[in-house]
């Protein structure tokens, strides 16, 4: 299909642009037929009315003339440069020509003098001049036009970048803030005294081994908090090894009445989450269900990839009572962490997330998260997979 002149903006800009051309190109036929009067019709004089009706027929046209050419340019305009210039300097002295035969003979007609066919060389000199002017009007239009439409698309992606830095800064604050916080839960005198009294008891009954492989297991998970940045994503497979560091602590509290049922696809292991994601959730579990059941319960973690998101569901058993979704939604109850959840992936994902909180009959909680499905690449970025 052939080009609009002012294709590439705006429909707005676009009209504003067509309209200014418009008047550029009556504003370009007036001031030839005004130089066309004043150079010829006055000097030559006598003039009459006619000679008046004959520049202005002519330049009715030649615009007519001139927005042919525009066709042609506009169908052009794509072409090498080499076969743009020919068509277009053959075509200005072919419509040149054309007119020059028309305003010759309108002119004896009109003005009904004798024959000025042995005056067709000057005529067509100027006729060839006129439309090389306007020929040169045309594109200086054209480029000009072109180059406003690249510094309004560079502005605009200017902006756009501007824009992605902010959010991302703003994710990175947030997520920094969910860091501070979890920590403050992680480090809390609570887990601290009871992972603490653990270990003394275990020296108690002198189980010093099992007591030295908690106290390392508590330095790890330590370190691993203090040294994770929330602001990256790593594969959901790393994300659960170190999970596990707090499970380890929390198997060597509870032993038997801890149990843990995680399926994962291997889709799902490779796929890329927010770094400490799932940390904060399981911890609400272990205080509010495992912590507060005689018997124990399980907490389980499932995850798959489905029509290219990535589903995890995390769920227990409860503490045995029931538990008023209000609560959940509360300060005092399981709300603060999956709150924090939320604000981060909100910030990194913008709406293109989901998280379902479900009370299942026990009392327990079950969390369904759905994330876009990434992949790192070979070079450490973000791809998502192909459609199957």
């Amino acid at each position: 299909m052939p080009h609009t002149f002012f294709q590439e903006t705006s429909s707005a800009d676009g009209r504003s642009q067509i309209y200014q051309f418009g008047l550029l190109h009556l504003g370009f036929w007036t001031f030839v037929s005004i130089i066309s009067f004043f150079s010829l019709t006055l000097w030559y004089g006598p003039y009459d009315w006619f000679h008046i009706l004959h520049i202005f027929l002519q330049a009715i046209i030649g615009l007519g003339f001139t927005l042919f050419l525009y066709w042609v340019f506009m169908h052009i305009w794509d072409k090498p440069f080499v076969h743009r210039t020919s068509i277009g300097l053959l075509m200005v002295f072919l419509v040149a020509f054309v007119w020059t035969l028309a305003r010759i003979e309108l002119f004896m007609w009109v003005t009904e003098a004798g024959s000025k066919w042995n005056e067709f060389g000057g005529w067509h000199f100027a006729s060839v001049f006129i439309f090389l002017c306007w020929s040169g009007l045309f594109h200086g239009m054209r480029y000009n036009d072109l180059l406003q439409t690249e510094h309004r698309i560079m502005l605009k992606a200017e902006a756009e970048t501007r824009e992605e830095q902010i959010k991302r800064m703003r994710a990175q604050s947030i997520a920094r803030d969910a860091q501070i916080k979890m920590l403050r839960y992680q480090l809390n005198p609570h887990f601290l005294c009871n992972t603490l009294n653990a270990i003394n008891s275990l020296i108690e009954v002198n189980e010093s081994e099992k007591a030295q492989g908690m106290t390392v297991q508590l330095s790890r998970f330590l370190r691993h908090s203090l040294d994770n940045n929330p602001d990256t994503k790593i594969t959901l497979e790393n994300e659960v090894n170190a999970l596990n560091l707090y499970l380890e602590i929390e198997k060597t509290r509870f032993g038997d009445r801890l149990s843990l049922d995680f399926q994962i696809e291997q889709d799902a292991k490779l796929a890329t989450v927010p770094s400490l994601l799932l940390q904060p959730i399981i911890e609400n579990s272990m205080k509010h269900a495992i912590a507060q059941n005689e018997s124990g319960g399980t907490i389980s973690l499932h995850a798959k990839v489905l029509n290219n998101r990535l589903i995890i569901q995390l769920s227990d058993t409860g503490s045995g009572s029931k538990v008023a979704h209000s609560k959940v939604g509360s300060t005092k109850g399981r709300g603060v962490g999956l709150r924090n959840t939320n604000d981060r992936l909100k910030a990194l994902y913008e709406q293109d997330f989901s998280i379902n909180i479900d009370i299942l009959p026990s009392g327990g909680l079950n969390t369904k998260i759905e994330l876009p499905c990434e992949y790192l690449s070979s070079d450490n970025h973000f791809a998502k997979p192909s459609r199957r």
